[in-house]
């Protein structure tokens, strides 16, 4: 029986290889453009039921802050604690450490998931050009279009990357916890953006379901670089590179 052709077995093992990789970069587009496209029409068509639950809260918290200082000034700070810049001092040192600690797959994948939403964002905003809130006694002022919040889909991805590149070394029964405190911090940016009058409501949803997107489509991007190394797909419960736990301990 003649043996297989080693070059012909390298080609079918490529061809397998680039089809699996081309199948999850598919996913990974839909899940980013299903959700995106759902949010963009609502907004972009004024929909009557969102525009109405936009101005409610919109007027509602504002009407609040006005009255109470302290709030406002709370709120203010929670602002400035989850903005662009927040995060980018946050990640910046953890990019570098997972570099010292030669994990440049998760060095990777933090500075492209990162770099890759700012942009993303931008790019949605000059797309959907939403005015942001117009209100009488304004607590606050932002510069740029309104939809998606820029904030919360920062804390989004922020906290996303870290619980993916840090699960591997979290005990198990403290995993539902982190994540719940992770989305803890992102409601609490995006409602501090509502309260402060300078996003909708819809903008913070937006920015939340984008970033998830975003985060699903880096993280089928990096199971299938993972997959091509003839490594185990990601779990996101587990992380994203569970055999560098040790790297990963401090």
């Amino acid at each position: 029986m003649p043996m297989p052709d080693a070059g012909a077995v390298q080609r079918e093992r490529a061809r397998r290889r680039f089809g699996a990789r081309t199948l999850l970069a598919f996913t990974a587009v839909l899940i980013l453009a299903v959700p995106f496209s759902l949010l963009v029409v609502l907004v972009t068509a004024k929909s009557d039921p969102v525009l109405r639950l936009d101005h409610y809260t919109a007027d509602s918290l504002h009407g609040f802050a006005v009255d109470h200082s302290s709030f406002t000034a709370a709120m203010k700070m929670i602002s400035r604690l989850g903005s662009s810049t927040g995060w980018w001092i946050v990640l910046t040192p953890v990019f570098f450490w997972l570099a010292w600690r030669r994990l440049p797959r998760l060095a990777a994948f933090l500075a492209v998931t990162a770099l890759g939403s700012s942009l993303l964002n931008t790019l949605v905003k000059t797309l959907v050009d939403r005015a942001r809130p117009h209100l009488l006694d304004p607590v606050a002022a932002a510069a740029g279009k309104s939809f998606p919040s820029g904030h919360t889909q920062s804390a989004t991805v922020g906290c996303g990357i870290l619980l993916l590149i840090f699960f591997p070394v979290v005990a198990r029964r403290a995993r539902a916890w982190l994540f719940v405190a992770a989305a803890a911090i992102v409601v609490l940016i995006g409602f501090s953006r509502i309260a402060l009058g300078v996003h909708y409501l819809s903008d913070v949803i937006g920015g939340v379901v984008i970033g998830v997107a975003w985060l699903l489509a880096m993280t089928a991007a990096f199971s299938a670089w993972r997959r091509d190394e003839r490594k185990p797909p990601v779990h996101p419960t587990e992380g994203l590179e569970p055999e560098q736990r040790d790297r990963l301990t401090p």
